[in-house]
């Protein structure tokens, strides 16, 4: 892999995990409005209309004709995130303490590394295991500096599990993909996936109500929010995502997960004036150092799964 395209996926890693370390003070804003279905419903339905207008315009193409039962694949992808994921998140963070859903999530790396290993045959070096339990114990010792609020019972445990499950899923599928599908190809499945399952359950919640569906766009707090989610969440950051599948292997795409705490950390001092001490800016570094150690163990000349397209020119 050239030096090039590194910079293109440290870039992509970057970008996408920095959006999604600010999206939780826009799903708090939009929460404050609307439910979390209907704010799903809306952003996932905007996601995929700026998608289809992408098509429409000609900036990008999608080929799905020939390729048959393979394009359920990542069909699948996309039921297992956003669908599965979000849903298990849900009723895991309701029904646990902060503390267990946050060690439960952080996780995911690990969970995605040993997934990968039957199915795509990709084998992480000691050193990347190490390093990845390194950013682990950074993300829990965040989660230990503050106040664990909740309580923990079956529901939240089955919940956060299947979170879990479905998001190292989802990175097996995405990398597993990249080989007949480009990244906007797998992306557009997805966020239509996330678009055709969130809105019938958001209805449900109003109760067909269409004029309650869209009431919150009313609000400049919830349609500022969507957008944000939408657009940069949505559409850059799973296209991101889909990108660094292309190149990378499981075990060091998904170690950059835990980047997104230590961005919600900063973004949580900055624009709520949430306290941050020094323990908590060690522990973000020993996150830092574990995503890094893990791209720096990786082996040499590890093989990259390329699409038959470019996708960044």
């Amino acid at each position: 892999m050239d030096r090039k395209t590194n910079v293109k996926l440290l870039l992509a890693a970057i970008i996408s995990h920095v959006f999604w370390g600010f999206s939780f003070l826009c799903t708090k804003a939009a929460l404050g409005v609307a439910d979390m279905y209907v704010l799903l419903s809306h952003r996932f339905l905007i996601a995929f209309a700026i998608m289809n207008a992408l098509l429409l315009m000609g900036v990008v193409k999608v080929r799905f004709k020939g390729k048959g039962r393979r394009i359920l694949l990542p069909l699948l992808m996309g039921l297992m995130e956003p669908v599965v994921y979000f849903i298990g998140e849900e009723y895991g963070v309701i029904h646990s303490t902060t503390i267990f859903s946050g060690v439960m999530i952080a996780v995911i790396p690990i969970v995605s590394t040993f997934a990968a290993m039957p199915f795509l045959h990709e084998t992480p070096t000691v050193g990347q295991v190490l390093f990845s339990l390194l950013s682990v114990g950074g993300v829990i010792g965040i989660g230990l500096l503050n106040k664990s609020t909740g309580t923990l019972d079956w529901i939240g445990v089955v919940g956060l599990v299947v979170a879990v499950l479905s998001a190292a899923a989802y990175g097996v599928l995405d990398r597993g993909t990249s080989v007949d599908f480009t990244a906007f190809e797998r992306t557009y499945l997805m966020i239509g996936m996330g678009a055709v399952c969130f809105t019938p359950i958001a209805l449900l919640r109003v109760r067909f109500d269409f004029a309650a569906f869209f009431a919150p766009l009313r609000e400049w707090q919830f349609t500022g929010s969507v957008l944000f989610l939408a657009v940069c969440c949505s559409v850059v950051s799973y296209f991101l995502l889909s990108y660094m599948a292309t190149y990378m292997t499981v075990t060091r795409s998904a170690a950059y997960a835990n980047l997104t705490t230590a961005v919600s950390v900063f973004a949580g001092a900055v624009f709520l004036k949430e306290p941050l001490s020094w323990l908590g800016l060690l522990f973000c570094a020993v996150i830092l150092v574990g995503i890094f150690g893990v791209q720096m163990t990786a082996k040499k000349g590890e093989p990259a799964r390329r699409t038959k397209q470019t996708e960044i020119p």
